[in-house]
């Protein structure tokens, strides 16, 4: 099969890195969002990380304005009719995402696979509620896209072998390293590093040291490029609890339960990077 065409639906934080990358690699992208100025935004987004990665020398002027050129925007799904393969890149909501999944899979090709960016949420129940579910597949990028190299590939129990092996191929056409799980809550990323960043929180919580302290040990002791807190606040805190929630609903197991603290900062509207505020000011 060969891929020419991808879609990507939502146009934030992910969505707007999978289409960066996927236009620099020479794909034809359609960037769609429901949100006419979410997608302003986004391409003002892009620019300015196609600018940034062009003053590093890791792209030429030219290859910046091609990808530009490959990208275009529309606030109308059906827009996606004619890709070759459309990644859902809308937030981690189990409904949204479904609904999401059925409007793609009512107006693409027979042959288009879905993939879903989802960070936690079973691709089976997604790919069930699809009249493709062999052609459902979970492609899990990592923020920030156009720096982070890994792609996390996460066959349903309906994905075929074709489906998985054309997405890989994908994912090292865009310069990302693919690493294939199977279909866990959480896969193995969130399932591992929710929990410790939960910890963390746990640890502010009760005062064992400062968010700097619980950071700054994190990042000489364990030689992580940023500590769990701030990394808390980068992801958003209300993604971090959707997260925990997965793994809680799905595991029911009490050592996964959201800290307090954590389910109190969303509720506040707290949540990191994204409002200005979250275990520090921004």
């Amino acid at each position: 099969m060969e891929l020419n065409n991808i879609s990507v639906i939502g146009s934030g934080t992910m969505g707007n890195g999978i289409a960066h990358v996927s236009a620099l690699s020479g794909y034809n992208v359609s960037l769609i969002d429901s949100s006419p100025s979410a997608l302003d935004k986004a391409l003002e987004t892009i620019n300015n990380n196609l600018s940034r990665q062009l003053s590093k020398g890791i792209i030429s002027d030219s290859d910046a304005k091609e990808a530009l050129g490959n990208i275009s925007i529309s606030s109308d799904i059906s827009q996606s009719s004619q890709s070759d393969l459309v990644i859902e890149a809308v937030p981690e909501d189990f409904g949204l995402k479904l609904n999401i999944l059925k409007q793609i899979d009512s107006v693409v090709g027979i042959d288009t696979i879905i993939a879903t960016n989802t960070s936690s949420i079973s691709i089976t129940k997604l790919a069930e509620g699809t009249k493709r579910s062999d052609k459902v597949i979970g492609m899990h990028f990592m923020n920030p896209v156009p720096v982070m190299k890994l792609v996390e590939i996460i066959a349903s129990d309906h994905t075929s072998d074709r489906t998985h092996e054309i997405v890989v191929g994908v994912a090292k056409s865009m310069g990302k390293i693919p690493v294939s799980c199977k279909d866990f809550p959480g896969f193995v990323s969130n399932r591992i590093l929710m929990p410790m960043i939960n910890e963390a929180i746990i640890c502010y919580e009760q005062g064992v040291a400062s968010a700097d302290s619980i950071d700054e040990i994190m990042v000489l002791g364990m030689s992580h490029p940023m500590g769990p807190l701030r990394l808390a606040d980068l992801i958003g805190l209300d993604i971090c609890l959707n997260i925990m929630n997965v793994l809680y609903d799905g595991f029911n197991d009490k050592k996964y339960k959201p800290s307090k603290l954590l389910s109190d900062m969303v509720s506040s509207g707290t949540l990191g990077k994204k409002t200005g505020e979250g275990f520090y000011r921004y």
